[in-house]
């Protein structure tokens, strides 16, 4: 169905596994991180970050608040939904498993939200309730039985992307991988991107103490840092080419005398 993936993506009947053949291209130490990556998805949307109730999240006593969630308050019978509004339901959903040759890579997701978001954020006592039960499915569906505290792909979800392109934690794999390793990802398409001509990756990285690679930052510095010497010179040879006349401090009020005034 590639010439109608909207179709494909909808249609509940149609599996959608898929598998694919990674190599390793050079020596990576424990831990893995596992990304995924969506392009052209603008959770920096202002009705789409507005779209959410943080006291419902945090406050078992406003477990049933729903303000400001629209369109995502209430189910057909006027059920509040927990946890409400557009960026909870709209939850990625696609899964990863991993082998290497006939050895399971192991995915742990535990602790990859922040620790300040599961103690602080969201609730040991607020459980989902009425979580995608409409007509439209926006996404992963929660377990009903696990708090939103524990619900840590929710959690790194929640955090919204200042940009576009953004990457969101998936997991950890706590094996070292070598040089030409193959690695057979088996992955669930499950996620909608083709209704706003979004593309999806997968990421496998490692991380320094300095943190993971980001060519971003390395070009923004070295740029603003050039500028700020370019500037530095500039304003130094205009000095010394045409210096700026200073002025007579007489003139200053304060150093008048009452007679000249």
């Amino acid at each position: 169905m590639t010439d109608n993936k909207l179709a494909y993506i909808k249609n509940d009947t149609i599996s959608k596994e898929c598998t694919r053949i990674l190599t390793v291209t050079k020596e990576m130490k424990q831990p893995i991180y596992v990304y995924y990556q969506l392009d052209n998805f603008y959770q920096n949307h202002r009705r789409y970050v507005k779209s959410r109730n943080d006291a419902q999240l945090r406050d078992y006593k406003k477990s049933n608040t729903t303000t400001s969630c629209d369109p995502e308050r209430f189910t057909a019978d006027g059920k509040p939904i927990v946890p409400c509004g557009l960026i909870a339901w709209s939850l990625f959903n696609d899964t990863y498993s991993f082998t290497r040759g006939k050895e399971n890579l192991t995915v742990n997701k535990k602790d990859i939200s922040w620790k300040s978001d599961r103690e602080h954020k969201f609730a040991k006592n607020v459980y989902p309730s009425n979580f995608q039960n409409g007509a439209l499915i926006g996404g992963k569906k929660l377990n009903s039985s696990i708090p939103l505290s524990e619900q840590e792909d929710l959690i790194v979800w929640m955090r919204t992307a200042a940009l576009p392109t953004f990457r969101k934690l998936y997991g950890r794999i706590y094996v070292d991988l070598k040089a030409n390793d193959t690695i057979t990802v088996r992955l669930s398409n499950n996620y909608n991107t083709y209704s706003f001509g979004g593309k999806k990756k997968l990421v496998l990285s490692t991380a320094t103490w300095l943190g993971g690679k980001n060519d971003f930052l390395g070009f923004a510095y070295l740029i603003v840092g050039g500028l700020c010497i370019f500037l530095a010179f500039a304003f130094t040879l205009l000095y010394l080419i045409k210096p700026r006349k200073l002025g007579d401090h007489n003139y200053l009020s304060w150093n008048r005398h009452p007679a000249g005034r």
